[in-house]
């Protein structure tokens, strides 16, 4: 039980955190959602240095990866609000906001993972 309130507590934080960042950097005269764009490669960064620590030190937890990987990152990064948003690009025909914001935040997210695990090993 300890565990599952770890989650959802880390959860909550992460995803009131998206909740303003969506806010601050989406704007509604373009049409790339730049705020679920951040979110999503800053959290892969994060989860990518949290994971990455803790499987070269005993300095974390399991019970800090539960709350700030599964919990904090869980909550922050959305992959349902990134589908939904191309969805909602290609039925408004917007191809050239669509294809940039799906490459970007796949290559960014993927690369900001390594990135994070490449700096958790000089931490």
């Amino acid at each position: 039980m300890k565990q599952a309130l770890l989650v959802f507590v880390g959860g909550g934080f992460g995803s009131v955190a998206r909740y303003y960042t969506s806010r601050w950097l989406n704007n509604l005269e373009t049409a790339i959602p730049y705020g679920t764009m951040f979110s999503n490669v800053l959290g892969s960064l994060l989860i990518g240095f949290i994971l990455g620590y803790l499987s070269k030190t005993s300095n974390m937890s399991q019970t800090q990866s539960l709350l700030l990987a599964t919990g904090f990152c869980g909550g922050f990064t959305t992959f349902s609000t990134f589908a939904y948003e191309n969805h909602l690009l290609i039925k408004n025909g917007d191809y050239f906001s669509f294809l940039p914001y799906t490459l970007l935040s796949l290559v960014l997210g993927f690369s900001a993972v390594f990135v994070g695990l490449y700096l958790s090993k000089i931490f």
